[in-house]
């Protein structure tokens, strides 16, 4: 079973490490993050199909044909019909309480469930049907609350459950800091053929090639045979902590046969032409930052973000020189605040940064140039060929493209 091993040996370290306490209390109290549990089966068996829902969560996007996902995390999966961009209707609501990331091909949906890949047959919408659950695949890490001074040890998952979140309680303070600090104690958790292969945004973890489903989680690249959807099984994990010093995995982008994955410290490049053995080519490093990363022709492109979760490297977006991909080099950085998701077409990049969606020439790649900013909200972007979408919390804005990098908001749902 893959279920939260690292989480575990934390846990039960934290047990250990706090089992004594003074027995003379004091008035002073503090923010505990108390554990959330639940068991396998009651989240197993929660998943539903239902009618069109509002959401309160924060999501990411996805398209394939006609179709347009919006994936609230850990809540489920908006399905619109996308067919008019201008008018998009939210049809159906998949309840699927652990999810946080999507793939499709065909007519099938693959997805994560904590730690299932739950598969669903999408071929008739008005009949989704759940045809297949791997168990005990996938690792998960609940967000840690960062208003949380002290973790709440007491509260930890038995035999066959799992922690999905936290709460926080005010509980009365320890006497001694023989308990460890909750920033502390979790500093290192963060948390063809066939058909065709819809596509997701720039901080997607899941990848389809061929009859392989890549999803990518700390420090490893798992690979799922999806040859027959409803017999999916795990195929196999890569581990790769020694590459580029081992950063944490976040994102996971796929241009022809290779794999751009997205971590804290670099960019990795893998060799996927063999889709069930990939391996790794070479990489790119920087400082500790959050980087998701999308790839064209013979370039890549980077947002590089620090801050108190990501590091203390300054924001940037870095241009990448992918020519020989066994030795990617620096062309250009441009610093822009906090930047996130970004897409590139047609020698246009559009970054989100600050909510904000920047749109640059990249013309020339040793010099971005800004052109437009558009204040919408909004943190990720995909770049059809047609027109581009864009995502923010409970929200999703569609633009059509004009004359000298414009866009134009042809329709906006907001949840």
């Amino acid at each position: 079973m893959k279920t939260l091993k690292s989480f575990w040996i934390i846990a039960i370290s934290l047990f250990m490490f706090t089992a004594c306490n003074d027995e003379e209390g004091n008035n002073e109290t503090a923010k505990f993050a108390v554990p959330i549990v639940k068991t396998l089966s009651e989240i197993r068996n929660s998943i539903s199909i239902e009618s069109a829902q509002p959401t309160q969560s924060d999501g990411k996007i996805y398209v394939t044909q006609s179709l347009l996902f919006y994936v609230a995390q850990e809540s489920g999966i908006h399905v619109f019909d996308n067919s008019n961009p201008q008018n998009p209707q939210n049809m159906i609501f998949i309840n699927l309480e652990g999810v946080h990331d999507i793939a499709i091909k065909g007519n099938y949906l693959y997805a994560d469930n904590f730690v299932d890949l739950v598969v669903f047959d999408i071929s008739d919408l008005n009949n989704i049907t759940l045809v297949r659950t791997v168990e005990n695949v996938l690792e998960f890490y609940p967000a840690y609350p960062e208003e949380a001074e002290y973790y709440a040890y007491e509260d930890y998952p038995g035999v066959n459950e799992i922690m999905v979140g936290f709460r926080i309680e005010v509980r009365q303070k320890p006497n001694h800091d023989e308990m460890i600090l909750a920033n502390d104690a979790f500093s290192g958790l963060e948390s063809s053929s066939g058909g065709a292969i819809g596509t997701g945004g720039s901080f997607a973890k899941f990848q389809i090639n061929n009859n392989a489903l890549y999803t990518v989680e700390n420090f490893e690249l798992n690979v799922f045979n999806i040859s027959n959807p409803t017999q999916t099984f795990f195929d196999k994990s890569i581990y790769m902590t020694e590459w580029l010093g081992g950063g944490v995995f976040e994102t996971l982008f796929k241009q022809k046969e290779f794999l751009f994955i997205g971590s804290t410290n670099g960019m990795y490049i893998v060799n996927a032409f063999d889709e069930f053995n990939p391996f790794f080519v070479s990489g790119f490093s920087h400082a500790t930052a959050c980087d998701p990363v999308v790839v064209h022709a013979n370039t890549a492109y980077i947002t590089v973000r620090g801050g108190s979760t990501c590091g203390a490297i300054e924001d940037q977006v870095n241009v990448i020189d992918i020519t020989n991909i066994e030795n990617p080099t620096l062309i250009s950085t441009y610093l822009l605040s906090q930047p996130y998701g970004l897409g590139i077409r047609n020698n246009v990049l559009y970054v989100c940064a600050d909510g904000n969606l920047n749109v640059f020439d990249a013309t020339n790649s040793a010099e971005l140039v800004l052109q437009n900013t558009y204040n919408d909200q909004v943190k990720d972007v995909i770049a059809l060929d047609t027109h581009l979408i864009a995502v923010g919390i409970n929200k999703i804005v569609q633009y059509s493209y004009g004359a000298n990098h414009t866009l134009e908001v042809i329709s906006t749902v907001n949840f």
